[in-house]
This record gives C-alpha cells, structure tokens and sequence, in this order.
C-alpha cells in the first residue's frame, strides 16, 4: 500500500435500518500511523461506522476503503489485516491466558511453536506474562482488556481498532492500557477507537470526529476542537438561568462581561461563558456587585465542546 494514502477512506457512508439511517453520509480519512478517535452520544454511529471498517456490517451506500481495498469486495483479505478489540468480552474462559492467544494465533496459520512465542512475547507486552497459565476468569476487568489487545495483536495487523478499550477500569488499569497503545503507536500501528472518555481521546487521538445523530459535527485535533468551538477557558457561574430568580441577573452578567464572552449556553440552574480572559471576566462580574452563588474557573476540555456540539440531554 502507498504509504501516503490513507489507510481508511470513507466518502458519504451511510448504514440505514429500514428508515432510520444508523450512519447518514458520514466522510472522513484516516492516515497510516495515527491514532483516530470517534466521540457521541450513544446511538451516535461511532459502533456502528466501526463495524463497517472492520467489515463486519456492509455499507447502505457511499465508499469505504480500507488498506486500499473496497470493503465490500474484499472484506476477507481486510480482516487478516487488523486487529480488533470489540466492547464485549469475547475471551474463552475455558482456555488459559496463553492458550487465548495460541489458539488465535492458529486462525492466521501461525505453526505451534511461533503460536508459543508470539503470545509469550505478548503476554510480557501487556504486562501478563506472570499470569499466562491462569484461567481467563481469574482476571480482573483490566488484565481481561489487555488480553484482548494483545489477542488483536497476534497477527501483526497494519491497523488496530478498539471500540471503548478502557470502560469500566480503574485508574491505575487505563493508564497502563494508554502506555501500551502509545507503544503500539510509535511501532507504527494506526489505531482507530471509540470512547466516552473525553481525557481519554485528548490523552491519544491525533484526531477525532464527534458524531451525533449518525454525521459527523466536527472533525479536527482535540487541542484545535477546543480552541475553535469554546476557547481558552470556561467561567461556569451557579444560581444564573433560564429559570427561577437567577434569570432576572442572567442579562445583567452577560452585559457586564461583554466583549470577554466570546460564546456562552445558558441552562436551567447554570450559565458557561466561554473566553480567552477568564480572570478578566470574573473581575467585570464582581465590579458590577452581581448576586452569583458561586463562580469556578477553569480550563476548557474536550468534553465542554463535546456537550456544546451534543447537547446535555441523557441519551438511552
């Protein structure tokens, strides 16, 4: 493959069930080498335009391309090329550690012995190595994850794709997992994930796309995404909002902060203000004697242009 085209291509890829587009014409191009992240609500499409990369569910329409093939002509030749880590887990809990990864290893026609090696190798990647003739059920949540990356790893695959890697670990266990895919990444391996968590995709994507209602709303590097949709910081004052008492000073705060406000969203108990000036704008707020219950500071995140894009609205 030339390494100078992208590894996925999609151009207006849809997948509908009956009438509800699960994925409604979504384009975007992953480069060889990068980590891509999809963010969104649930029922956004990031699972869903996953499954097609990873050739598990056939376009509606529109072109996808992965390792410069057309998934729905080769989808074959693009599974013996990467590697997945599903949501669930889908280790053999009748199998040990070890045999998890030799008997994988038997899909992709690896003889015995390189099997052995290859997931001895793996197991001492993922910090296992200690723990290769347990039972699969003697794990914790997050050995359980790691083992399943360095399942999707037992074939050498040119591209990795993990959807939701780190739900449900504790601190100490995702950190470790993020070592382990800045390791993959510096080797060369194109990772391509979804998750909820906004640190997490600040801390490894090189892009992102944040999707909600099966498009994309904004694509670009997470740093760039929070500078361009909320700036450089968020000035979040309590007891102002579109209801009750607060409402009657909402107009009178957002006077006084003036040209510091460069966008703000107003809600029920709640105002964000979003500026570059943050001290600035509390200073303005405090010289005009405006009754705020309190008022916190902070730096803006992925996740305040995440609810700003999607809305705050639970989705089941």
């Amino acid at each position: 493959m030339d390494a100078s085209r992208p590894v996925v291509r999609a151009n207006a890829l849809t997948k509908r069930y009956g009438a509800i587009a699960a994925v409604d014409g979504v384009s975007f191009a992953v480069n060889q080498g990068e980590c891509f992240g999809f963010l969104g609500p649930n029922g956004a499409g990031k699972t869903t335009t996953m499954k097609m990369v990873y050739c598990v569910l056939p376009p509606t329409s529109g072109d996808l391309h992965v390792l410069d093939m057309d998934v729905r002509a080769h989808a074959r030749d693009i599974k013996a090329r990467i590697g997945v880590v599903t949501q669930d887990n889908t280790l053999d809990s009748a199998l040990s550690v070890r045999e998890n990864l030799m008997i994988f290893a038997r899909y992709f026609d690896l003889p015995w012995g390189e099997a052995g090696r290859r997931a001895d190798e793996l197991l001492d990647f993922v910090a296992l190595g200690d723990r290769a003739k347990d039972k699969v059920e003697q794990l914790s949540g997050g050995m359980r994850r790691r083992l399943m990356v360095a399942r999707a790893l037992v074939p050498r695959p040119d591209m990795l794709i993990l959807d939701e890697p780190t739900t449900g670990l504790d601190p100490q266990a995702r950190q470790l997992t993020w070592e382990k895919l800045r390791q993959l990444k510096r080797t060369g391996v194109t990772q391509i994930l979804t998750t909820h968590y906004m640190e997490e995709a600040a801390a490894l994507c090189d892009r992102i796309v944040i999707m909600d209602q099966g498009r994309i709303a904004a694509e670009g590097a997470p740093a760039a995404l929070v500078r361009a949709h909320v700036g450089r910081e968020v000035v979040e004052l309590r007891g102002i909002g579109a209801d009750g008492p607060g409402r009657a000073v909402l107009e009178r705060v957002l006077k006084a902060a003036g040209d510091l406000a460069e966008a703000h969203e107003v809600h029920t108990d709640f105002l964000l203000i979003y500026t570059t000036d943050g001290e600035g704008l509390l200073h303005r707020i405090r010289e005009q004697g405006l009754d705020v219950e309190a008022a916190t500071l902070r730096r803006a995140t992925l996740e305040d242009v995440f609810l700003k894009l999607t809305g705050r609205m639970l989705r089941e």
